[in-house]
């Protein structure tokens, strides 16, 4: 049986969670290994995961988050309608995955964080599984692309484009005009 072109592979379906705190802060972990883990720079990322055979997107993406962070104190914001693909360069594709897939196809999510950091639990994470990440921290949403692989930085300024919307701080509370000040239109 002939060798299927690596062009040719089809993409892991996956979901991808941009999870944004009340301050705007957006989640991410370190990895220290790994099928995209090409050097010792770009080690950050969101958690994202791969999408079980009969598996919904979303509830994936909770199954995810939860098995890789611990966290399950979340609210829905928004999803990138479609789906996002990036392809993971040959010489770690035939590695990744046994082969199977050339990149991933992603659905991302953005989620705000509604708990507590002593939620976000990296070294013992929701569901018995091992440590995907190392370390993490709050970052601004700009910085995301610049500290991801390379080959997801297109998928990544999508998602800031996508979500950058959400990172206003939300703890503040709404300031009031003051009474003094009176519109054009206040009676007098």
């Amino acid at each position: 049986m002939p060798k299927t072109k690596y062009e040719d592979l089809p993409y892991r379906p996956c979901a991808g969670l941009c999870v944004i705190n009340r301050k705007g802060q957006v989640f991410i972990g370190r990895r220290t290994d790994g099928p995209e883990h090409t050097d010792e720079t770009h080690v950050w990322q969101m958690p994202q995961g791969g999408i079980d055979d009969g598996e919904k997107p979303y509830p994936a993406a909770l199954r995810e988050l939860y098995e890789e962070t611990n966290i399950r104190s979340v609210k829905k914001l928004a999803e990138i309608r479609g789906w996002l693909t990036y392809d993971i360069p040959k010489k770690f594709g035939r590695k990744a995955w046994g082969g199977k897939y050339r990149g991933q196809a992603q659905k991302w999510y953005a989620l705000r964080f509604i708990g507590k950091d002593s939620e976000i639990d990296i070294e013992n994470p929701g569901g018995g599984h091992d440590p995907e990440f190392v370390d993490w921290r709050w970052t601004s949403m700009e910085e995301l692309p610049d500290l991801v692989v390379p080959f997801k930085r297109k998928t990544y300024e999508r998602v800031v484009k996508a979500f950058s919307k959400f990172t206003k701080q939300t703890n503040k509370r709404p300031t009031r005009p003051s009474p003094r000040k009176r519109g054009p239109r206040a009676k007098r």
